[in-house]
């Protein structure tokens, strides 16, 4: 696998708007390449910068970090635009370049039995879409690409958060492909009543989600009980722009109307260890990313839901209507 950091597009860009001082920010995966990116921007005069902190999507913007620094300019590698900010942002995508045939060709196995299928991909597969479209219409295959809204970039494109593209198309499809990893593929899962297959181009596999919703559906009803049964609660607020899920004012009246002590705390990132210096906290509910409190359920040793989770603890909404919508 090759990645191609669009540099003609980077060189081009950063010539256009001219900053004297840039931050980047790569996405985890590729934050080795720092080296290669900073070549490429101090060639130009640029003074260049890195971000250290964690970057899992477009939501991760670091606007705060570029001001304390100075920055004229963010460029952020890895992920297309999420939020609109208040300060100049350049988006470089990333291709991988590779092979995905060998791949597709295995999907086949496990996408016999359908007809229509919904696909999905990642943004560092954007620019393979055509090819993989043209190949399952080979194989006799109808292809519906997943619908473009809320913060998504472009049709056909899958973001960890949202899902309502899926949900879109599900009636007209028998099954859903999604090209990029198991993050993505998990919370497709969630979101979807169809079957989910993974063209997993990282694990170099294929694989069905089957199984992992009703695995993951009993850990959320056991922190729903969780929260119920808590009389001390932590809201968190995540500082990140892109990062916010959710009234802490509402929640505070319904948990203290509940007879529960509350306190607000805010975050950067949310992390165990963070967590587990409010030790006396019973559960806490985040209103940041939903996939914290999804996919991190072993990591943390308090409960820790999203806010419509809580909703249902609190008696607001019902189990039921969050399966109906979709847990995301």
């Amino acid at each position: 696998m090759t990645l191609d950091f669009e540099k003609e597009k980077l060189v081009a860009e950063l010539k256009k708007q001219k900053p004297k001082k840039v931050l980047v920010q790569l996405a985890e995966g590729i934050k080795q390449n720092a080296l290669e990116i900073s070549k490429i921007i101090e060639k130009l005069g640029i003074e260049c910068f890195f971000s250290g902190e964690t970057c899992w999507g477009g939501c991760s913007v670091a606007v705060h970090e570029a001001k304390e620094l100075g920055a004229d300019l963010i460029v952020h590698f890895g992920h297309a635009e999420f939020i609109k900010t208040d300060f100049p942002v350049l988006y470089i995508e990333v291709k991988d370049i590779l092979n995905l045939k060998p791949l597709l060709e295995e999907s086949l196995k496990l996408l016999e039995k359908y007809k229509t299928i919904g696909l999905s991909y990642s943004i560092q597969h954007k620019h393979d879409i055509e090819n993989m479209i043209k190949f399952f219409e080979k194989k006799g295959k109808k292809v519906i690409l997943t619908k473009k809204m809320g913060n998504v970039a472009y049709k056909g494109h899958v973001i960890g958060c949202q899902y309502a593209g899926l949900k879109a198309i599900q009636d007209q499809v028998d099954a859903f492909v999604i090209i990029g990893n198991r993050f993505h593929s998990m919370g497709a899962t969630l979101a979807v009543k169809k079957p989910v297959i993974l063209v997993d181009v990282y694990n170099h596999n294929v694989k069905t989600m089957e199984g992992l919703r009703d695995k993951i559906l009993k850990q959320r009803l056991f922190s729903i009980e969780k929260l119920k049964e808590a009389k001390k609660v932590g809201i968190i607020v995540e500082t990140k722009l892109g990062q916010k899920f959710g009234s802490p004012k509402y929640l505070l009246e319904k948990l203290r109307k509940n007879k529960k002590d509350v306190i607000v705390i805010t975050m950067n990132e949310i992390t165990p260890e963070k967590i587990m210096n409010f030790y006396n906290i019973d559960a806490f509910i985040e209103l940041a990313c939903p996939r914290i409190a999804l996919d991190d359920f072993a990591k943390y040793e308090k409960p820790i839901l999203t806010m419509r989770e809580a909703l249902v603890a609190l008696g607001e909404k019902s189990w039921d209507e969050i399966l109906e919508q979709g847990i995301i």
